[in-house]
């Protein structure tokens, strides 16, 4: 093909990045700007949707400048997204009408308490995968039509539309044209029926959602319309979305029933392959969809961690004992396994296995000799420790576990991997790249186009980068696993 590069959207939860690949799927131009979180009322989080999009358009033009690329020499635009993240916009001005409430955003746990109390919960994971909780895009919809004055009776007039990232992304690109999401976050809203993968009317009746507001439901890749020209000079073909973790699941090659990835960004994420087998979890895991192609879908079990890096943005931003994330692994060395502290990470509640919005962060075991070394050491045990709970729940979920491939920006901290693997007592792999999520969206689109003949020709192109194993016994490790779960029991 004369357009053998791939422009990847990663639009995630504290930046806009985009990644310019070529056809041997290896990144040749990047761009990435920050944007601003706010939290104007505690356990409320939330994006400016206009900020959202001004970034990510930069983002790309900056991943084309930086490769010196054109773009009428690109194929195909895949993006991935921050999921969960919700925006209710003016279908005629495209402007939304309140702020995007953020998947971390805790407002709606009193409603999930009150659909629990009521007795819907077995119901609504029986049909959606998912638990009652802030987390998932549903309740964030309705708070939104029932706060913003007007609006619920202008949703059902057919006046404004919803959409994850990914959809408000596509309405932008193709300046309107398009209304459309794919599978993976669809199945994320609590609104889809993941055996059917359509949108579910009782679902939307019970979350008060008017299906009206929806949008139509397609492949992972799929044709999803063409770019306004005004944004690049030509229009590109859109062939390819998918949510974050799915798009990391692809782009880790874990295409095979059993096979498990793990990313650490924001939050971490640990998905594992189920195959065509919908497992619904004992242990408060997550049913969701690892990607649909040609209709059929992946199904996997996911493990969800609300704070993973954003507990070292925390030590930088609010203690401030370091400055840059890198400063925490120099900072962790020679600290042992056997630490006094330890951080419970519970800054916007816990999630799996425990699902408690209400729990809140606290540190134990403190002494004189407590500083920055000891803090930063239990900040990064404390991932690997909640990583552990999630492999416990998808062993007890039947799961046969044998490498973790992990991924995220965490993972370039040597320290933090060898304590997960210590901590796990699995063998890690690390990714080649921190930009696997916006790899899978990448191979996805030029799948669509052409530019690869079949989804397996992803496990030649994709290689790690280090191999962790464990340092520490059996007994210590399993003394600090029961070490925190008392200390999450505390907190709880």
């Amino acid at each position: 093909m004369s357009k053998s590069y791939i422009l990847a959207i990663d639009q995630g939860t504290t930046s806009s990045r985009a990644m310019l690949y070529n056809a041997r799927l290896q990144v040749i131009g990047r761009g990435q700007f920050e944007f601003k979180q706010y939290f104007p009322v505690n356990g409320y989080v939330e994006h400016d949707p206009e900020e959202i999009w001004q970034t990510t358009l930069k983002a790309c033009r900056q991943a084309l400048a930086d490769a010196n690329v054109q773009a009428q020499d690109v194929a195909a635009i895949g993006i991935t997204n921050q999921r969960e993240t919700s925006i209710v916009w003016d279908r005629k001005t495209g402007k939304a009408i309140y702020r995007a409430i953020v998947w971390q955003d805790r407002r709606t746990a009193e409603t999930c308490r009150q659909l629990q109390h009521d007795g819907h919960e077995a119901w609504v994971q029986e049909r959606t995968g998912l638990l009652l909780d802030p987390y998932f895009s549903a309740t964030k919809v309705a708070w939104i039509l029932d706060h913003v004055p007007g609006s619920r009776a202008r949703a059902e007039n057919g006046e404004l539309a919803f959409g994850t990232i990914d959809c408000f992304l596509l309405w932008r690109l193709t300046n309107g044209q398009v209304h459309a999401t794919d599978a993976t976050n669809a199945s994320r809203t609590q609104l889809m029926d993941l055996r059917s993968r359509k949108w579910d009317l009782e679902l939307c009746e019970l979350f008060r959602v008017p299906q009206s507001l929806l949008p139509e439901i397609r492949d992972n890749a799929s044709d999803y319309g063409y770019t306004d020209a005004n944004w690049f000079g030509v229009e590109i073909p859109i062939t390819a979305m998918i949510g974050d973790q799915q798009g990391a699941l692809v782009g880790q090659a874990c295409l095979q029933p059993g096979q498990i990835k793990s990313t650490y960004g924001t939050g971490c994420f640990a998905l594992v392959n189920t195959g065509e087998h919908l497992v619904k979890s004992e242990h408060r895991l997550l049913t969701t969809l690892g990607y649909q192609l040609d209709d059929q879908p992946t199904y996997a079990l996911e493990g969800s961690i609300f704070m993973a890096g954003a507990i070292v943005q925390w030590l930088r931003d609010k203690l401030g004992i370091i400055q840059t994330a890198a400063e925490t692994e120099r900072l962790a060395e020679g600290v042992p396994c056997d630490q006094s502290e330890l951080l419970i990470p519970a800054f916007t509640g816990l999630g799996a296995p425990y699902w408690d919005p209400d729990a809140r962060a606290a540190i134990f075991g403190m002494t004189r000799d407590t500083g920055k070394k000891q803090l930063a050491a239990a900040a990064l045990r404390s991932v690997a420790l909640q990583t552990r709970d999630l492999l416990q729940a998808m062993i007890e979920d039947g799961q046969a576990i044998e490498t973790l491939k992990v991924d995220g920006g965490m993972t370039d901290n040597g320290w933090f991997m060898q304590a997960l693997a210590d901590i796990t007592g699995y063998r890690v792999l690390r990714a080649d790249t921190a930009e696997i999520t916006a790899r899978g969206a990448a191979f996805l689109a030029g799948l669509h186009v052409g530019l690869f003949e079949q989804l397996h020709d992803l496990q030649q192109l994709c290689r790690s980068k280090g191999t962790f194993t464990a340092e520490i016994t059996s007994k210590d490790r399993d003394k600090l696993y029961q070490r925190w779960l008392a200390a999450v029991a505390k907190v709880r």
